[in-house]
């Protein structure tokens, strides 16, 4: 099989392409033929060797996938050669899914969603999955006032649609461009709720545009400083749900003096317990919703075909946010 594969920790410019052999599978694995595969964030974080690159397993890297099943092992269920599937491998697969080739356990794979190409099924695992779960986990009530930061990013954009599909209309958020700002105000924002990261004084901004009402929920997508604000805003003994594990120790300052309760959101933890039913499960409620118009498909770029350019473009785009609320997607061929 043909891969994008990473040389070493460090600048974008560590991946080179090459030939693998393409992954056995066993008994309870499909063989997936990867049609399409999206770029996240923690792609180019493992790529510089931060926290998430103890998860590496494979020179390869990538999280998630849409594709076809070439070969199914005897104790899988529900799948045969030639279904369509999305997945999140994680960590968990043969290899990343910068690459032609998967194994996977079948327990994490779903089908793709009704009527959706590959380039915008493989958006929807990674992202998806961090948003219901975060949905799931806070049962946000339709009168109480969340703050997001990046919520243009495809997390952000996954959980503001389903939170305004289940009555949610508090919702502020930052963003530091116009096509950003667009974006968010597509998904039904107002743009009074929608405040510029780069001008000064965020925190007092945000309480001006709640009518100096504390929020109930700070929800963090992106990490570093505006944690703080995330975390600043937010009432006594409110909920703060850490996407990122970026924060601050000023954010962690903060969120204790409050009383505040967190919930730390990880899809990898599923992954640690084995426990792996989950990301099958979820992607299938997911693909209900998406199925019954509930909430609409991620919107995408496609940056190229599988090449160490296209990774190492789509890794720079991340890295300089110019994603623009869009998910960056390589196809195969």
């Amino acid at each position: 099989m043909q891969a994008i594969v990473l040389n070493g920790f460090g600048d974008a410019g560590q991946f080179r392409q090459t030939e693998l052999p393409t992954p056995t599978y066993k008994e309870n694995e499909l063989l997936i033929e990867i049609k399409a595969t999206a770029f996240n964030p923690i792609d180019y974080q493992m790529r510089q060797g931060r926290r998430e690159s103890q998860h590496m397993h494979s020179p390869v890297l990538g999280r998630e996938l849409a594709g076809i099943v070439v070969a199914a092992g005897a104790q899988t269920k529900g799948f045969l050669p030639g279904d369509k599937v999305i997945a999140a491998a994680g960590s968990k697969g043969s290899n990343g899914t910068y690459a032609t080739h998967i194994v996977l356990n079948y327990l994490m794979v779903a089908p793709l969603p009704a009527a959706l190409p590959f380039t915008t099924a493989t958006a929807i695992p990674s992202a998806g999955l961090t948003a219901w779960q975060t949905f799931q986990r806070m049962h946000a009530q339709a009168e109480e006032f969340l703050f997001l930061t990046g919520g243009a990013g495809a997390v952000g954009s996954f959980l503001i649609k389903l939170l305004k599909a289940h009555g949610s209309h508090q919702l502020f958020t930052a963003a530091g461009n116009e096509q950003s700002k667009a974006a968010l105000e597509t998904l039904g924002l107002p743009a009074t709720h929608i405040l510029d990261y780069r001008q000064p004084n965020l925190t007092q901004r945000l309480l001006d545009a709640s009518g100096q009402r504390h929020f109930d929920w700070g929800i963090d997508i992106a990490g570093g400083t505006i944690s703080e604000t995330a975390a600043e805003v937010i009432g006594l003994n409110k909920g703060y749900a850490d996407i990122t594990f970026l924060g601050t120790p000023r954010t962690r300052e903060l969120l204790f003096d409050k009383g505040a309760h967190v919930l730390n959101i990880s899809n990898y933890a599923y992954a640690v317990a084995n426990h792996l039913s989950w990301y099958g499960q979820n992607l299938r409620e997911l693909v209900t919703l998406l199925n019954n118009g509930v909430i609409t498909p991620p919107a995408v770029q496609v940056v190229g075909r599988l090449s160490a350019d296209t990774v190492r473009q789509a890794h720079i785009m991340m890295e300089n946010n110019q994603t623009y609320g869009r998910k960056l997607v390589m196809t195969m061929e």
